[in-house]
């Protein structure tokens, strides 16, 4: 319990990830005292610097301590941090599931800052599900942890309406904006129960499922209606990003990036999906394809295999795609891709 009685609670945040940034500097420059940062350890590959870790970036600028164990929830982990002698675990974007021995060492337990409204898309990825389902809303929710993956009673939960042209970046950047204010909220509604149970549990009939995402999600099927064809390109910016293969008759398939669309008028009834039905050399330009449910998607920017992003008018003009051509889901090259259908037809 927090020293002599003190509104200041000794915080240890843990976590890895761009999300858990703006909420660590909120508590930084709150009245609680953040003892030290626990982040994944940085990987290392042959030859290759590490990737950034946005959190250990954030902690050593604020000079707080920070410690990496491989796996918080060993013995010596779980010392180290006992050792720090926390009153609340603060745990966002971090990449393990704590034990509940991890979780005993704080006299108040954890809490979790996660980017839903909970319990809907609970998992690795709730900003991307709640574009790809065309939720009209989402937000953050502060829970108290359990070992169960995002299953503990919700303290505080905050909305946030999802723009028509927001991206994975651009809504992810706003919800990690406001997460700081939600924990300071938890934590005061946690110090004033005197560390006892508080928030509401959540109604497990209405859990739904945000996994992790590969680069096999980006493959386009162009048997899908083009309105979710549209929010998948915006839920998987900036990655893996949405993709898909023109073969030329002469040369090698060519990867396409889709870096921008909209959703275009009806399509004919005997339109297979895939098939280029307009192109549109002028600027910006544009390429229509035929996708599933008679519906049709337009593509105004892109990035070709091996080259820069650049509009539809100034690929098209370079390119010997044309009306009647067909864009491949997966790589044409090797015929169908993994989960493309039988027989080699084309989506």
């Amino acid at each position: 319990m927090p020293e002599n009685g003190s509104m200041s609670l000794r915080l240890v945040v843990m976590g890895t990830g761009p999300f858990a940034v703006p909420m660590f500097q909120s508590l930084v420059a709150s009245p609680h005292d953040v003892v030290a940062v626990v982040t994944r350890p940085d990987r290392v590959a042959r030859g290759r610097r590490p990737p950034p870790n946005p959190m250990r970036q954030a902690a050593e600028q604020a000079g707080v301590p920070v410690l990496d164990p491989a796996d918080i929830n060993a013995a010596d982990a779980c010392a180290d941090v006992a050792a720090l002698r926390p009153d609340l675990l603060v745990v966002c974007d971090y990449g393990q599931i704590l034990s509940p021995a991890a979780l005993s060492v704080a006299s108040y337990g954890g809490i979790n800052l996660h980017g839903s409204l909970l319990p809907r898309h609970r998992g690795a990825a709730p900003v991307q599900w709640a574009l790809l389902e065309g939720d009209p809303t989402t937000g953050v929710s502060v829970i108290r942890m359990s070992p169960r993956l995002d299953a503990g009673a919700v303290i505080v939960s905050r909305e946030q309406p999802i723009a028509a042209d927001d991206t994975a970046a651009t809504l992810e950047e706003r919800l990690a904006a406001g997460g700081g204010a939600a924990v300071l909220a938890a934590i005061e509604a946690i110090h004033a129960a005197g560390g006892k149970d508080v928030g509401t549990p959540q109604d497990t009939t209405l859990v739904t499922r945000a996994p992790r995402l590969t680069k096999a999600d980006g493959l386009l099927d162009w048997r899908t209606p083009a309105v979710e064809l549209e929010r998948r390109r915006r839920a998987l910016e900036p990655w893996p990003r949405v993709a898909c293969f023109f073969a030329p008759a002469e040369g090698k398939p060519q990867r396409l990036v889709l870096a921008e669309v909209a959703v275009g008028g009806p399509a004919p009834a005997d339109a297979v999906p895939g098939t280029i039905l307009a192109v549109d050399r002028g600027e910006p330009g544009g390429i229509t394809v035929a996708c599933g449910e008679e519906t049709t998607l337009i593509v105004r920017r892109l990035v070709p295999e091996g080259r820069r992003l650049m509009t539809a008018g100034e690929f098209l003009r370079g390119s010997s795609l044309r009306e009647g051509c067909r864009l491949e889901s997966g790589d044409c090259s090797r015929g169908a891709m993994a989960g493309a259908p039988p027989n080699g037809q084309t989506l």
